[in-house]
């Protein structure tokens, strides 16, 4: 569950890594793909952690890499680079075996006709020729990403700077690419698509039906959330034809935030939003030809509100796109291949579940386009898998009772799969390779004297890679690598800055460990404060998600996971423990325990590891045990607090789900069924029906303005409690998001809000 706000433009959110989607953020951020800023490092470091430095003045900093992508030649990577005479960024490339560096795109080529200042330069592209640069600039957040803006072509033989829709309105282009020859650039404008010629400047719009109700070439909210789906349309292999989705959103049920602060008169602010149980968009594929002309549309078996189409591209070098349609309940995904000629469809795999499906992207195609990847749980383990065109040859790529955790590279002529995996400790994560025709044993590629988490953003043919290592003492260190020896080339940064704050703090690293509950084995790390005395007892703060779309127990750095370092310094040992169903690399049962029962199974399992830890540690106070997470981790919160007071005595709950018939179709649907068929599951394992059993002390926190969880879940759950004469703490940020950041002060008074809770109620240092 993860930040959202399509109405408020602010500086981009922070993203909570414990919330939904967080594996694939934390390595957008990893390998510096623009989406963050870049923070020099300080020449003095702080000895005492304080809230303010954290959250206000924002003291702790780290470096990274931004927007890396491997040259054509896979000779090169370029990056974006500040330019210090004129402002603005260079696009600098630098060549892999010797280093040299090369600006090939300055600061001054990038300042548009009759201004002084360069472009700022937020994402980039080539052509594929190269001859060309496509600039995406001026941007505006929509939802949670920064999807909307102007767009520029460079050309570097003309030496021209030209600015694609001129004519329209500012900052509303979304999603331009070049066609394959790169004599156009197709975009989205007001949910309808428009191709550009570059030679004549002439617009064509190719659709004209897109308004408020009707989406064309971009999605939904429940799309975005739940699917990654937002760039909605595709260039043919020649030019010729464009594919894209089209969503028509009437039926779906609007829900209503409301701006009470920004005007004398509330102001409503409509999003269509299918909860549980009710009226999805109806979603198809079409094709138009880039010329202009009539829509066509595949005619694809079944009700369109009630099945999912996350996933269309064409097939290289060919007239046909391949469609994957998903059930409502997500057990079964049906690929097609859809003839954009003769809009003729053709099914050639199937891939089902007892529980649920989730969507991959890792489809390549092998052997003169024979053959694709397929990434499939069927027999346990999350593994890659080669199959025919026409469905009916499939064998296993990798092999081995593990699971995949990122495919990294498919090495089609050398002949190997990289992908991240860690069988032997799912807190880790290594780069490993698989041979392409399913001979032999995996390979680990990373080093073993490097405990702790690795990433690789690797050139196409797979000789370079730059290397991303991190663990819980370590910030990210970027190095420039060969590959498959993985010898270091050169080190890119070392972010020293960064492990001199953590150090000068002084700053006691997790200590991570297991606990046997009977029907599994759960990781869990505790942090134990300065002058710990194992003799005495100290109170307990637990950190916690528990949900199927991520995990709080991973040796990686976290920014130093300053805010429990915080609570430490203050007295406390604070921990956290992944139950089962959470998305740890522990096979397909370990994963799928949770279906149909969210918030059952994690929590029967968080409380039984909390007994055995209580048992173990005689340190940790059992009469001061608190609890607190974030989004699906508040629910859990809640959960825990409500059903097993005997353990939990405090908790804080923040953007909670409190009753999960108020969240989404794709989310709750895939991992719960439906509603009518699991009304047990449903009321069980949704903390608002366990309200009347609150003893402990409790504080609840949310954002009015929050699209993904909705303020409704935070007031039912208020009223619930006041019914059964609860009493507890509450605080309400006005216009916030899911992330509870926007607007001024808003991270340190909430931090600040949290810190007086647990000191009031869960008293602080050893007795």
């Amino acid at each position: 569950m993860i930040v959202f706000n399509n109405y408020l433009h602010g500086d981009a959110t922070q993203i909570n890594l414990s919330m939904k989607n967080s594996i694939i953020l934390s390595i957008l951020f990893t390998l510096g793909t623009g989406f963050y800023s870049i923070v020099p490092a300080q020449d003095s470091y702080p000895s005492e952690l304080l809230l303010e430095d954290i959250y206000k003045n924002r003291r702790f900093s780290q470096k990274g890499i931004s927007s890396v992508r491997w040259m054509k030649d896979n000779k090169a990577y370029s990056t974006l680079e500040a330019n210090q005479d004129m402002g603005g960024m260079d696009i600098v490339r630098y060549d892999a075996k010797n280093g040299d560096r090369e600006v090939l795109v300055s600061a001054s080529m990038l300042i548009p006709p009759g201004k002084n200042n360069p472009l700022s330069v937020r994402d980039y592209t080539w052509s594929e020729d190269n001859d060309k640069l496509l600039i995406f600039t001026n941007t505006r957040r929509v939802w949670r990403y920064h999807t909307r803006g102007d767009y520029w072509v460079l050309d570097l033989n003309a030496g021209t700077l030209y600015q694609l829709g001129r004519d329209m309105e500012s900052a509303r282009l979304m999603f331009a690419k070049f066609s394959p020859n790169a004599t156009r650039v197709g975009y989205v404008y007001r949910n309808n698509i428009y191709a550009e010629a570059l030679e004549t400047g002439r617009i064509t719009q190719l659709t004209f039906d897109g308004d408020d109700v009707i989406v064309n070439g971009t999605f939904d909210w429940v799309y975005e959330e739940e699917f990654g789906c937002r760039d909605g349309f595709r260039w043919s292999p020649d030019g010729r034809i464009i594919a894209y989705w089209h969503s028509d959103t009437e039926g779906t049920g609007t829900f209503y935030m409301i701006n009470n602060i920004d005007s004398v008169y509330s102001v409503p602010i409509p999003l269509p939003y299918p909860k549980v149980g009710t009226t999805n968009s109806a979603v198809k594929v079409g094709v138009v030809p880039a010329e202009g002309g009539d829509s066509r549309w595949f005619d694809i078996p079944g009700d369109m509100r009630n099945n999912y189409l996350p996933r269309m591209d064409f097939i290289p070098n060919s007239n046909e796109v391949m469609i994957q349609q998903l059930n409502r309940q997500q057990n079964t995904n049906s690929i097609w291949m859809a003839d954009v000629n003769t809009m003729e469809l053709t099914k050639i795999h199937v891939d089902k579940d007892e529980a649920f499906l989730d969507i991959h992207d890792n489809i390549m195609w092998l052997d003169d386009d024979g053959y694709f990847t397929w990434t499939s749980e069927k027999d346990g383990w999350r593994h890659l898998y080669k199959i025919s065109r026409d469905g009916k040859d499939e064998k296993l790529i990798t092999r081995g009772e593990f699971d995949i955790v990122q495919i990294t590279c498919i090495d089609s002529k050398g002949g190997f799969v990289y992908y991240i995996a860690s069988p032997d400790n799912p807190t880790e994560r290594y780069l490993y390779r698989s041979r392409l025709d399913g001979k032999g044993q995996a390979d680990r590629v990373t080093p073993g004297d490097m405990p702790g988490q690795h990433a690789y953003q690797m050139s196409d043919n797979a000789r370079w890679a730059i290397h991303t290592f991190q663990n819980v003492t370590t910030p990210n260190q970027y190095y420039l690598i060969s590959l498959p020896d993985h010898k270091s080339v050169r080190l890119l940064e070392d972010n020293a800055g960064a492990k001199a704050w953590f150090e000068a703090l002084n700053l006691n690293p997790k200590e991570f460990f297991r606990v046997d509950i009977g029907p599994a084995e759960l990781d869990g790390w505790m942090i134990k404060p300065p002058g710990f005395d194992p003799s005495k007892k100290y109170p307990v703060i637990i950190y916690i998600y528990g949900e199927p779309h991520s995990t709080t127990v991973q040796n990686n750095w976290g920014r130093g996971d300053l805010w429990h370092q915080y609570l430490v310094r203050q007295g406390y040992i604070v921990m956290s423990l992944d139950p089962r169903g959470t998305n740890s690399p522990r096979g397909q049962e370990w994963r799928k325990v949770i279906y149909g029962k969210i918030g059952i199974v994690a929590g029967n399992d968080h409380a039984a590891g909390m007994r055995e830890i209580l048992k173990t540690y005689p340190f940790m106070d059992a009469d001061r045990v608190g609890i607190w997470g974030w989004s699906g981790g508040g629910q859990m919160t809640l959960n825990c607090l409500f059903r097993y007071p005997e353990i939990y005595k405090a908790g804080i709950a923040v953007a909670f789900v409190s009753d999960q018939r108020l969240y989404n179709t794709i989310y709750q649907e895939r991992y719960m069924g439906l509603p009518s068929e699991n009304e047990y599951g449903f009321r069980e394992g949704s903390p608002i029906f366990h309200a009347h059993k609150l003893e402990g002390d409790l504080l609840i926190m949310h954002g009015t303005a929050d699209d993904n969880v909705h303020y409704q879940s935070f007031e039912m759950l208020v009223d619930e409690l006041i019914s059964h004469n609860k009493m507890f703490q509450m605080m309400s940020y006005p216009m916030r998001s899911h992330g509870i950041r926007e607007r001024e002060n808003t991270s340190y008074h909430l931090r600040q809000v949290m810190e007086k809770f647990w000191l009031e109620h869960l008293p602080a240092g050893p007795r």
